[in-house]
Order: structure tokens, then sequence, then C-alpha cells
């Protein structure tokens, strides 16, 4: 029914790309031989199997003209019914025809099985359904259940159909945990804008921006081709805080000049005329930063390629929107309480100097501010002041903050991917080499039991024989897909920690792994599906087995280090029939009449076929199960030699037993052996350290041996060195940049100075820029230096901390990872807040003092 009927028609639905059948039985006509009656009528084993083929067929030998007609000319033995093959003569002894009746019993049966599948501890037949490259996950799952709902009349009533593992869950999750961060962020950028400005009209105008932007994001992304997933919406996500950065800036410089008394137009153009440069410097900064994302490779490339465009198109949108759609609604929304003896339309004409009018209106400034606000801009520029008094001492500082920064990349712990909680999870498992399939199954019953009784277990599947991928193993390997409850009160790793721990204890010849769904095909994507893998290399067999377990045993004793497996695979024991090449060519027979006849009696030979509904039913030439499971039956098998006579298979080949052959395997023409092992609650990075310091303690290696880290960890320090060129390759995009905005060395130097002390994540917050340019203005309106970056800073310190505290508190709802999936994204959220809290912090303080000091002028 699965391979017949379902799979039919979900293939035909657009998005799936394949629909593959695992589990189940298959039904045949076997036609299996009784030996005894074989012999008695001198028949040969080839013999049958050559008469089943040979009679039971169609063909057609080509086309006939006759009476100006066509006709299709066809040779026909074929068998309508399976009793129809009795009568097909299999030999004739004696001038009697030996019917296949006489030899065989025909009847019903199924391919032979090996691979067990079930669901839910009862065997089952699985569908596994991939979807095309640009088909949508939560599309395609919407139209297989449309489509499995229609078919569900058509099978029997008491054939059950659910699904096992459903992506869509986890995307859908996922997808809604970013949706309520967005607008989580939305709603605390909405309290801070208030919070400082104490106006509704100017935080509207502001907070409008965020969903045109989002609307604008989505479209530009339908434009260039990107899906809407977990990275581009988490990217969208992200720029949330950064985003209503150029609408701030924008509408508090309109407040601003308002507040002086200029008209709602006047102060429009005025203030979008002051701040248009600063701001796209301000902005084109931050996109330059995510342009050598977009050019990395692998899978760390398809990660952040997304994530890095759509925050960079996000950004742009927000900089036209700030100059365009942000000073029309402000001109309509905004209103500012006019300062006493100032009335609209008079401007900035006031008599007396532009430094006296600066400071006059700095004065007004300070007393709408409110007393706390007023507090911290006045311990700012008192630290500020100190600072330009004594900037080698900043330098000391600056110093000291980046060796306490190099301490703590050193200290920190390091991932490929973060991990996450996908509700899931899958449990691979190897029983000792040569195990049977039926003793395989007995063992995984067990654990199946095991996972009945864990309460978060809402469903699993298991492959014996077969993996997730569908791709054949041997018997004694193979995979459970466990789905867990949602409302489950346990996380993931708490349920396999406790699950291996019950397994090692009452199943001490399984060996398991647990991985993530994520993780598992993402390391069958560069083919290192276990974080952990040491690589022997040697072309000595024997040591490299005996160093391999010493490996193993020391890693083992790693904290934090579970599942290892010491990479020495050996196939299971093995019965070799050899055929003696002397003695076969005495009796008259060759090694493929000995194979020929041996594999018609253990697996049989699907020699022809029968159309029956329209559908064809294999034909197998089998033995009966006694004598396929008897060694001795088959040396006693008979083989018919080129003159006619039958001769036993032990009277031409001996059989040897084997015990089983070590793998090997290659890598660049060298031959390895990869030990490998899984991670419990502890990080790759400071495993793989431990593990290095671990094995330079226990393991000495011979001469000729050489050993490598791979795995996971190799591809994470690979993408650690592109991501190492990107951050450098950013920086030095920002210099030009901020170069060629300021057309001076002096102020990229001091703004690049206050970024490197956040880290790099500070790129992202680099509206200092806007402090900087304030320095121009009250330089020209002829104060000291000292005093134009006082004021500067003074001036500035507000709309600074209203832009980073919205950014910050914008990805607050990522860093916390509320919500499914949230966690790929929370690392991202952590760097972004550290940084901007740390240029927050720092370089309000830094970059004046720098800038001072390359400007080479007395404070």
């Amino acid at each position: 029914m699965a391979a017949n009927v379902v799979r039919p028609r979900l293939a035909r639905l657009a998005g799936v790309a394949t629909v593959a059948v695992a589990g189940g039985q298959v039904r045949e006509f076997h036609v299996t031989i009784d030996p005894e009656r074989l012999a008695a009528h001198g028949v040969s084993t080839q013999q049958v199997t050559d008469a089943v083929k040979n009679s039971n067929i169609i063909a057609s030998p080509g086309l006939i003209e006759e009476n100006h007609q066509l006709e299709l000319a066809l040779v026909s033995g074929q068998a309508v019914t399976p009793d129809q093959l009795n009568g097909i003569v299999v030999a004739t002894v004696n001038n009697a025809p030996v019917t296949l009746a006489d030899v065989a019993t025909v009847g019903q049966g199924f391919e032979p099985q090996y691979t067990i599948v079930t669901a839910d501890g009862r065997p089952a037949v699985l569908l596994n359904i991939d979807r095309q490259p640009d088909a949508n996950t939560v599309t395609v799952v919407d139209e297989v259940t449309a489509e499995l709902k229609a078919v569900r009349p058509v099978l029997p009533k008491d054939v059950r159909v659910a699904p096992f593992y459903d992506q869509s869950l986890l995307v859908r999750a996922s997808m809604n945990s970013v949706r309520d961060a967005i607008l989580i962020g939305l709603l605390l950028s909405v309290v801070i804008l208030y919070a400082f400005l104490r106006n509704w009209g100017t935080t509207f105008v502001a907070i409008l921006v965020i969903p045109v932007t989002v609307l604008v994001t989505f479209l530009a992304m339908w434009l260039v081709g990107l899906s809407f997933d977990l990275m581009t919406l988490g990217g969208v996500a992200a720029a949330i805080g950064l985003v209503i950065d150029d609408a701030i800036v924008v509408v508090e410089n309109i407040y601003t000049h308002l507040a002086r008394g200029q008209g709602r137009r006047e102060a429009v153009q005025s203030a979008v005329t002051e701040i248009t440069v600063p701001i796209i410097g301000s902005t084109v900064t931050p996109v330059v930063v995510f342009l050598p994302l977009t050019l990395l490779t692998g899978v760390t490339g398809v990660f952040f390629r997304s994530l890095a465009l759509t925050m960079a198109v996000a950004l742009l949108t927000s900089l036209v929107l700030a100059l365009s759609f942000t000073p029309v609604l402000a001109e309509r929304f905004v209103k500012a309480k006019r300062r006493d003896g100032e009335n609209e339309g008079e401007g900035d004409a006031t008599p007396g100097s532009r430094a006296e009018e600066m400071r006059a209106d700095e004065t007004e400034e300070e007393e709408e501010q409110g007393p706390f606000l007023r507090a911290i801009i006045r311990r700012y520029e008192w630290v500020l002041g100190h600072a330009l008094d004594r900037p080698w001492l900043v330098l000391i500082i600056m110093a000291c903050v980046l060796a306490g920064a190099y301490l703590l990349y050193r200290g920190l712990g390091s991932e490929f991917l973060p991990e996450f909680d996908e509700g899931a999870f899958v449990l691979d498992y190897f029983t000792p080499a040569g195990a049977s399939l039926e003793e395989t199954d007995r063992v995984l019953r067990h654990v199946e039991e095991m996972l009945k009784e864990t309460p978060e277990v809402e469903s699993y599947s298991r492959r014996t024989g077969l993996q997730l991928g569908l791709s054949i193993t041997e018997p004694n390997t193979g995979d459970f897909l466990v789905k867990l409850k949602p409302d489950r009160k346990r996380k993931t790793a708490e349920v396999t920690a406790d699950l291996r721990k019950q397994i090692e204890s009452s199943e001490p010849s399984l060996d398991v792994e647990f991985a993530g769904i994520l993780a598992d095909l993402v390391g069958d994507l560069i083919s290192s599906p276990e974080p952990i893998e040491i690589k022997l290399f040697s072309e000595d067999t024997r040591a490299l087995d005996a160093k391999a377990d010493e490996v193993e045993a020391a890693i083992k004793k790693v904290p934090g280090i579970v599942d290892t497996k010491n990479g020495v695979v050996v196939s299971g024991p093995a019965v070799t029939f050899r055929v003696d090449p002397r003695r076969a060519a005495q009796f008259g027979v060759t090694a493929t009449d000995v194979a020929n006849t041996v594999t018609t009696a253990m697996s049989g030979e699907a020699s022809s076929s029968i159309l029956q509904q329209g559908r064809l039913i294999n034909v197998r030439v089998i033995f009966p199960a006694e004598v396929r499971a008897s060694l001795d039956a088959l040396r006693a098998l008979q083989v018919r030699s080129s003159t006619g006579a039958l001769f036993r298979v032990e009277q031409v080949a001996d059989v040897e037993y084997d015990k089983g052959q070590t793998e090997i395997d290659r890598e660049g023409l060298r031959q390895l052996v990869a030990v490998t092992a899984r991670l419990e609650g502890t990080d790759l990075g400071t495993a793989i350290s431990r593990i290095k310091a671990q094995l330079a303690r226990d393991v000495k290696l011979p001469p000729g041996m050489t050993i490598e880290y791979g795995g996971l960890y190799g591809e994470q320090q690979a993408s650690f060195r592109e991501l190492m060129l990107s951050l450098f390759l950013a920086i030095v995009l920002v210099f030009i940049t901020l170069l060629v905005e300021f057309r001076s060395f002096a102020h990229p130097v001091s703004i690049v100075a206050g970024a490197v002390l956040a880290l790099g994540g500070v790129l992202l917050g680099l509206l200092v820029t806007r402090s900087t340019l304030n320095v121009v203005d009250h330089l020209a309106a002829g104060d000291t230096l000292r005093e134009a970056l006082l004021r500067s800073g003074r001036r500035r310190f507000r709309p600074v901390l209203m832009t980073s505290l919205a950014a910050i508190l914008g990805m607050l709802p990522l860093a916390l990872a509320i919500g499914s999936g949230a966690e790929l994204l929370q690392p991202l959220a952590i760097a972004v807040i550290g940084g901007l809290g740390v240029a927050l912090l720092l370089s309000l303080v830094v970059t004046p003092t720098v800038y001072a000091m390359l400007r080479r002028e007395s404070v």
C-alpha cells in the first residue's frame, strides 16, 4: 500500500523531490525446492532456476506485414497464475519430463528481510519525504498532510497513518519565536523612546519606521530570492534595535530644532541637512561589516550569508526611510515645547555670537532632560574631562581592556553551531560485529521499552540495517528517531543523558550515540558526523588498531566526553566456500556454478515475474529455511557439471571460517583510523583542549604515526579562520568608509579605537560618528578643542544613549532565547549586546580622547 498507493500520490506533489519507502514486507511467489526430490530426479538447482527464467517470458521477435497491415509478433510462455508454473518442464531424465511440481512447491511468500522498521515498538512502513531545494518546508508539509487525508479512505481501517517526524513543527515554532522577539523588541524600543523624549508624537514617528522597514525588507528578500527561514527572520529580529537608530537620531534632532523655536518645516529641513552626512556614514559603516560575511563558504556560509544580507538590507532600508519617510511624518506629528522668548518662525537668528547661542541652547536643553539624566550627563562630563586631561591614562586603560578581552577570548568555550533544543533527537546504535538481525532486534526491543517508559517521549521510529537517510547498513547497526512532547519538564539533553545511563547499565554490549537532528544533518553535509574526530595515520595496521584503543581509553577520562568509538571496524565472521580449481576442472564445474547454486539456496533468485492486477510480482526460486540455516545442507547441494553429471558442493569446494577482517580507510592516500566521541555538558573548544592535554600525558605515538583533529572541530577551525579574515576585512572597509566620509585621519582612528575596545561588536553601533561631527561644529563656533569635545559629548549623550539602549533592548528577546530554535541566534544577540554595551561605556570617552591626541592640540 505504501509503495503502490501512497507513494505515487505524494511524489506528484509540487515541492516533493523523493518519497522513499522503508520497512514492511514485499509480496512474492516462492518456488521452494525440495532438496530430496531434486536429488531423486537427478536435477540441479541451476536447472530449476533456468527453467523458470526461460519459460515464463513474453518477448517480441519483430513485426509482421500482412494484407497491407503491420502486426506485432509476440512469443509468450508467461504464466498468469502461480499454478501454471507447476507445469514448467525443468529437465528430461531418462526420456521422461521432470516438471517444476516434481521438485518444488509454488506458493505465496515475501522478499528476504534484511532490515527491520518499527514505529512505537510495532512493525511499520516509513515514508521518508524530501522536498525540492527551492521548496518551502511548511508548504510541502501542508500539501503532504492534505494528500494523506485524501488517501485515507482508500486504506484499510486498521492501518494507522501518523507523522513520526515533522520538520515544519520546528520551523513554525522557531518562526513564531522570532516573530515574538520582533514584537517584544518593538515594545521595548517604544518604552525607551518615550522614557527619554516624553513625547508620544516623537515616539510614534520614530517607531513607525520599524514595521515599514520590515515590510520593505521582506519585499527586497523576495526580489533577491531569499526565503523566509530562521536565519533571515533572525536577521530581521537582530536588526530591530538597529534600524530604529537612524529614525531616533533624525527625530531627536528635529525635536531639538523645534525646541529652539524654529518653524516645523524649517526645523525639519535644517535638522535633516545637519544630520544627512553623518547618518549615511553611520549606516554604511555597519553595512560594510556584513559584506565579508557574504563571501563565507561551507556550512558557515550557508548560515551567515542570508543573515548578513537580511541585516544589510534592513539597515539600508532604515537609512532611506529615515531621510525620506521620517521627516515627512515628523513635520506633521512632532511637537516640542518652545522655550521662553522664542516664537515659531523666528529660526536661530537670536542676538549674540554663535557660541553664546549654542551655550544658551545647551542650558535650556539640560533643563528639559530631567534630574536623573542631568546627573548622569554631569558625571559623564566629569569623566570625559579627566580623560582629556590624562590621555596616557586612557591609553593604559585601553591596553588593559584589550588584554582582558584577549584573556576572556582564551577562556571562553567555542562551538561550531549553538546547541538548541529541537524537541527530538537521533539515537544511533551498534551491536557487536556479526550480530544477526534477530539478535540485534532482541536487544533493541529492550531499548524500546526504555523509550516507552520515558515520560517525555511522544513517539519514536526505529531502523535496523538502515539509517535515517534510508541507506543500507550492516544488520548490527541502525538508529532511532525520537520525538519528545512539547510540554515536557526536562530538556532534550537531560532526557538523552538519562537514557544513556539506562542503556549502558542494562545493555553493556550495545554502543550508542545521541545527536540532535540538525547536528546530525550538518555532520552528514561535511562528512563528519561526530563533533570529536581524532585521526591516526600510519601504514602499520596493527599499530593503528592498538593505538586507537589507547586513544579511546584516554579520552574517556576527559569530563564531558561520551559515546566514544575507537574507529576500528571489524566485519562479522564469514564462511567462505573455497573452490579448488583442480577439483573443479576435474569434475567439469566452475566457481560460477558453485556460486549460483549456493546463492539460490541461501537468498534465492528472483528468476521471473507474474502480472497480477496490473503489477509485476517476483517469482523467487529458493530453498526451505532449514536448508538455508544448515551449513551441512549447503555442503550437500548438487552442482551439475558440463557433462551433465551431478556433484556435491563439498566435492569441489572447502568451507573456511573467518573471524572477520578490519576495514581499512584512507584519506589522501594515507591509511587511518578515526577515534570519535560526542559531548555532554561541555563545549567543543574546551573539550578539544582537554583531550589534547590528556593525550599528551597518556599516549605516545610510535615513529611514522601522525595525529590530526577532524570532525566538527576541524570544520569549526576552518570557519573561524574565514571569520577572522572577514573581521579583518570588515575593519579595513570600516576604516576606508570613515576615511572617505571625514577626509581626515584623526576621525577614523579615534572611532576605530573605540570600536576595538568592544571587540568588533561595537561596529554595529558606530553612531558615535555623529558625536565627532558635532566637535567640528563647536570648533567652528570658536571653542577650544577641549571645550568642543566636552560640549559635543554633552549634547550628543542623550541620542547616543537612546540609540544604544534601543538596540540593546531590541535584541534582548533573542538574547534570552525565548521559544524553540531561539538558541541558534542567542550567541549573536549576546555578542551584539555586549559590543553595544562596551561601546556605550567606553567609546564616548576613548573616541574623543584619541581624537584630541591625534589633533596634537593642548586640551
